[in-house]
């Protein structure tokens, strides 16, 4: 019998709390999505069958996503920014329609000197300029403030082993 991964679930005396070996796991396929269990399990000193019943179960309870990160500059869209936009309404049906925009990616609403704050990955500066005029001519939108990414400097994913 395999040994489940110490995590109380969400909901029932607040958010979900790992073990270090849950904990291990996760900066494994952090460092690799596609290392096979058997090789996590020898690292963390666990069986195939425990580990992938470990990552199941995160997987279940939402605790993480296996996905693949693409890098923008390798497909063709040179120019990504962070849009922060003011709005006036409801904040909630913006960022619905914002959402539903393709090349938008992230849409998050803040407290600060804009209301929400989207990214947006475009093939150029007339590409983000069409961005912007789509943004704005949503009837909620009262200003916009374009972050352009010159460079990055730093990309982690790892707050949830710290």
């Amino acid at each position: 019998m395999t040994n489940p991964p110490k995590v109380r679930a969400p909901g029932k005396g607040g958010p979900v709390v790992l073990d270090e070996i849950s904990k291990q796991i996760i900066e494994q396929l952090q460092a690799d999505g596609r290392k096979p269990y058997a090789a996590i399990g020898k690292a963390v000193g666990l069986s195939e069958a425990a580990v992938r019943q470990r990552v199941q179960r995160l997987l279940d309870l939402g605790v993480m996503q296996i996905v693949a990160v693409t890098d923008p500059l390798s497909l063709g869209f040179p120019r990504q920014a962070m849009i922060g936009i003011k709005c006036e309404g409801d904040l909630d049906a913006v960022a619905e329609e914002l959402s539903s925009i393709s090349e938008i990616n992230y849409v998050v609403l803040t407290a600060g000197s804009v209301d929400l704050i989207v990214e947006v990955v475009c093939e150029g500066d007339t590409h983000l300029l069409e961005i912007l005029g789509k943004i704005r001519a949503i009837s909620s939108v009262r200003a916009t403030e374009t972050f352009v990414y010159l460079k990055l400097h730093k990309q982690t994913y790892s707050w949830g082993t710290r």
